[in-house]
């Protein structure tokens, strides 16, 4: 054991509970790992929180992929109002999107459920800020992945006069 992990495991106080002081346990747990205390683990809930890591990845798919849907729908359901902003926005989440699963190629497995979750909620929220009824966005999504991620937008995002 390093003086480095002697000294993390004397700063971090002993047996704090998981429901008492995340953060705290959240320390103990590391220095205890890094000094190779396994038995002093608390590995139900180590377990339950790396599951927890691979969730919030998936979900930040859909996060990008429900903001660049809810765009798409305002854009071909509001062709009187269409902004840069909402291109721009398309483009970012896009981007935001391929970083994601570049870093997390395992979400490859999970993308049409992503898909359909994005498109859910996207579409209530495309209801509302449209103020367009919720039975005219069809309720299964209009897009295929392909075309969420490279179809064109007739509004050019360098074009500063739109």
């Amino acid at each position: 054991m390093t003086s480095a992990t002697k000294s993390a495991l004397r700063s971090v106080p002993a047996d704090v509970a998981y429901a008492e002081d995340f953060y705290t346990w959240t320390q103990e747990q590391g220095a205890r790992l890094r000094a190779g205390d396994l038995m002093a683990l608390d590995l139900e809930n180590l377990a339950e929180e790396i599951e927890s890591l691979g969730r919030s990845q998936f979900d930040s798919l859909v996060s990008a992929w429900r903001i660049l849907l809810l765009h798409m729908l305002k854009f071909d359901h509001q062709p009187s109002r269409r902004t840069r902003s909402w291109t721009l926005s398309i483009m970012e989440q896009r981007k935001q999107s391929g970083f994601i699963l570049k870093d997390n190629p395992g979400l490859k497995s999970r993308l049409d459920e992503a898909l359909e979750r994005a498109y859910d909620v996207a579409r209530v929220g495309a209801s509302r800020e449209t103020r367009i009824a919720l039975g005219r966005f069809p309720e299964a999504c209009p897009y295929t992945r392909d075309e969420m991620l490279t179809r064109s937008f007739a509004i050019d995002p360098d074009d500063t006069t739109a």
